[in-house]
């Protein structure tokens, strides 16, 4: 099947829809008659870009509609291409996140128009994990305030949720005076979510049955490993027939599985990969002698005898980094094992940019959307704040409590939160992701996401001075002893770098920008250009450009940054009146 495809009739559509390509990807082109094309394009692709007008589309879609579970999602562009409007499949479809996407391409605005989208909430189908149960009502009731109750059965991540949704058992927390997670809703729960890999969830509570007459939608987290082997030749269905009987015994969720695994010897067997294929999943394998190496409760000579390992499905399980959870059943052609791979609580540690909006990265948005519990120095989050969906929780200290940060973000990813820690420029520039790290984040799936520098920004505004080879060097002396600070600052000086100092200068530390600077003229001449941003992309941005010979530190504080060019660059005039600052590359063509 096609991911996405494109209905075009016109020279403007196609022309769109070639844009569209060069940052989506190629797309599959459905051109001419709309009336003819759209239905094959419903049939072959599981995303739709519509170019005609909504009301045509609306005509061409209404008679194809069958299930939202399983309807291409569908967006509209205008002829003018101001508006992305999904029409159907907008959560389980992609047809939001696809009109978010194809806006951000072509500067153009996405019409989302579902509830939760249009509230921040995020929608409890979106979450890449299989639903069942009474979606429609439990998201009814988060989106009206009514109280709902959350109850992981394993600790897997939850996104943030708006307040009257609580999970149960959970109390109040609190780090350095810093309120991290609310009471519950004293009231009694109206709705409740249930994450589960359980094909059903019996509140142990209560006497009665799966979820009693409380409105309750079951979500089912991509948490088991099925490992199988079988005889070649086996035919799918009744591999099919022997997981489903496996999976029914132990009252676990098809949905749940993740992937199948196997031998190296069973990777062509058809019928396992076609199992995969039904199941949605991917099919893995893995080499004999690795298998035969993993103790398991089941061994076997018959397949150590056929394929050289006497365990396949629980060895392969567990080869996955399952913990078996039900062992080995077997019918005459084929073993059937499961296995659950720990839930991980996620940190995101994210460079949200030097300060402008728009320099905050899509990537980075998405990490602070997913996120339940965002924790970082005062300003930054103020930064970020309104990129937050409701109900996301705030930890936010000042200068000085990095290394509390840190361990409170670690603490709470470990408890299955999804954590944000979030950075100021690039995390891993001067910033938290390293010493994180090296406090150990064992038992997390951590994800670094990159920001854009102020080095980065401040270039941008003068020019190009990061042209050639470049270092970068703080000036604090911390975290660094000084006469270290001066033994790269003369290595920079003498490898003619251009060098952009970090932390320059602050109240206290008068001396060390004079000192750097007179280390750089040894080796550059005086009219050598220095350049100082203050607050790069900020509201109150500045800067000025002098010479090794004319700079004065005093212009200087803890807000800037200052770049010192290296011999060859120089200021170059712009058609504007202004001057650029600039390090040639010193490019063969342009001597040519």
């Amino acid at each position: 099947m096609n991911r996405i495809g494109q209905l075009t009739n016109s020279p403007t559509a196609r022309a769109r829809a070639d844009a569209i390509d060069a940052f989506l990807g190629p797309t599959s082109r459905y051109d001419g008659p709309a009336s003819d094309l759209l239905p094959r394009a419903w049939a072959e692709c599981e995303l739709i870009v519509s170019h005609l007008a909504l009301g045509a589309t609306t005509r061409l879609v209404a008679p194809l509609l069958r299930d939202k579970r399983t309807d291409p999602g569908v967006v509209v562009i205008d002829e003018a291409g101001r508006f992305c409007v999904p029409l159907v499949g907008g959560h389980v479809g992609g047809a939001n996140d696809l009109a978010r996407r194809i806006a951000d391409g072509l500067a153009a605005t996405a019409v989302v128009t579902t509830a939760t989208d249009a509230l921040g909430v995020p929608g409890l189908d979106t979450l890449g994990w299989a639903t069942s149960g009474r979606l429609a009502a439990v998201t009814r009731a988060v989106l009206d305030g009514r109280p709902v109750e959350v109850v992981r059965v394993r600790p897997w991540p939850l996104p943030a949720l708006p307040a009257n949704v609580a999970e149960r058992g959970v109390a109040q927390v609190e780090r350095r005076g810093v309120h991290v997670r609310a009471l519950p809703d004293p009231r009694p729960p109206e709705a409740r979510i249930v994450v589960t890999d359980a094909e059903a969830w019996v509140d142990p509570g209560a006497a009665a049955s799966p979820t009693g007459d409380v409105p309750t939608v079951l979500l089912h987290p991509r948490s088991l490993v099925v490992g199988m082997g079988c005889n070649r030749g086996t035919g799918v269905d009744a591999l099919e027939a022997l997981l489903g009987a496996t999976l029914a015994g132990a009252g676990l969720a098809r949905a749940s599985v993740a992937c199948l695994c196997s031998v190296d010897a069973k990777a062509d067997e058809e019928g396992l990969t076609a199992l995969a294929g039904r199941l949605g999943v991917p099919y893995e394998t893995f080499p004999a002698d690795a298998l035969a190496a993993i103790d398991v409760p089941n061994p076997g000579e018959a397949p150590e005898r056929a394929v050289g390992t006497p365990s396949v499905a629980e060895a392969s399980v567990l080869a996955r980094g399952a913990d078996l959870v039900v062992p080995k059943h077997k019918t005459r052609d084929a073993t059937c094992a499961i296995g659950r791979v720990p839930p991980l609580g996620t940190l995101a540690i994210v460079g949200i940019g030097p300060g402008a909006a728009d320099l905050l990265t899509p990537r980075a948005r998405r990490a602070l959307a997913s996120a339940s519990l965002v924790v970082g120095y005062r300003p930054y989050v103020e930064q970020v704040r309104r990129f937050l969906r409701p109900g996301t929780e705030v930890s936010a200290t000042g200068m000085g409590t990095e290394e509390d940060r840190a361990r409170l973000a670690i603490t709470e990813a470990r408890e299955g939160r999804a954590v944000a820690l979030v950075a100021g420029g690039d995390p891993a520039i001067y910033a938290m992701a390293s010493p994180t790290l090296e406090l150990g984040t064992e038992g997390i799936d951590v994800e670094i996401v990159p920001g854009v520098t102020a080095e980065l920004a401040a270039s941008a505004i003068l020019g190009a001075p990061l042209g050639h080879d470049h270092a970068t060097i703080s000036l604090s002396d911390l975290h660094t002893d000084w006469a270290i600070i001066e033994r790269r600052l003369q290595a920079a000086a003498e490898g003619d770098f251009v060098v952009s100092l970090y932390n320059p200068r602050s109240r206290k530390r008068t001396e060390h920008l004079p000192r750097a600077l007179a280390i750089l003229a040894v080796h550059r001449p005086p009219t050598t250009p220095v350049a100082v941003v203050q607050d790069a992309s900020r509201p109150d941005e500045s800067h000025r450009v002098a010479t090794l010979a004319t700079f004065d530190p005093e212009w200087v504080d803890m807000h800037a940054i200052v770049i010192v060019g290296s011999s060859t660059t120089r200021m170059v005039p712009t058609g504007t009146g202004d001057r650029f600052m600039v390090t040639p590359r010193d490019y063969q063509w342009m001597t040519a």
